[in-house]
């Protein structure tokens, strides 16, 4: 009897709506096993959970606040015990807080810092102690640190970090054959983005872009694809922009 081929095991940071969830949908079609992560919505988490399972995928949810390193290292021993390892992290999770410089809180420098920049090392962390040999890690910058605009400097700062670790950290994993890349999304349909913004204001930004639309979260899944597949083995140490030609 032929051997049933092991399914490899991606773990996504803050799936459970947005890009993650996209993420999550795609990554479960390309046949890995998924695991939604996150912070505090357990219910869209579970719902997702449920999807995937009727669609025939391998899927778990668990809560973990990712800038919290003991509770990073409690999500990786729940993974491992439910799946027996990991082949692909996406630190997909983060927030957005906007502000110039004068005036940004001190509370919000640290929400940016605790889950942009720190949050992702802590998962990071995690995943070079623990990861398959030949496996991968996405991380997630933004096209802001490109554009550089007014208010977005706390925020772009972290993202600039994450690409920094990013590069760094795919040296570091010589000899294990494991890839370290980031994506920088441009502006993307997701609620959070959507909320609070015009129609003219979101007609203005869409038209930035070259290709005159915002990003679909199916366009940022289908990049994470790509770099979590086979055809994205030679990619490494790299920041893929997937922004519609914004920068």
């Amino acid at each position: 009897m032929k051997q049933q081929a092991v399914k490899k095991v991606a773990l996504i940071t803050g799936a459970s709506r947005g890009i993650g969830a996209a993420i999550a949908e795609r990554l479960a079609s390309d046949g890995f096993s998924v695991v939604i992560n996150y912070a505090g919505n357990q219910v869209m988490a579970d719902e997702l959970v449920h999807q995937l399972q009727l669609a025939g995928a391998q899927a778990i949810a668990i809560q973990a606040d990712i800038s919290d390193a003991n509770a990073v290292k409690r999500l990786f021993d729940e993974v491992e015990t439910a799946f027996g390892g990991i082949d692909i992290l996406v630190n997909n999770a983060g927030i957005m807080a906007l502000a110039t410089v004068e005036e940004m809180s001190d509370a919000d420098v640290d929400r940016l810092l605790d889950i942009n920049l720190k949050g992702t090392f802590y998962t990071s962390r995690e995943a070079a102690k623990r990861l398959k040999q030949g496996g991968r890690i996405i991380n997630f910058s933004s096209s802001v640190v490109g554009l550089l605009q007014p208010g977005y400097g706390m925020y772009a700062a972290t993202k600039a970090g994450v690409e920094a670790l990013t590069s760094v950290m795919a040296k570091e994993m010589r000899g294990r054959h494991i890839t370290v890349n980031s994506i920088a999304p441009g502006p993307t349909a997701t609620e959070l983005f959507l909320t609070g913004k015009s129609p003219e204001l979101v007609d203005k930004l869409a038209h930035l872009a070259p290709l005159e639309r915002l990003g679909q979260p199916e366009d940022i899944a289908s990049a994470v694809s790509f770099l979590a597949g086979p055809d994205g083995a030679w990619i490494n140490g790299q920041t893929l922009r997937v922004n519609g030609g914004i920068i």
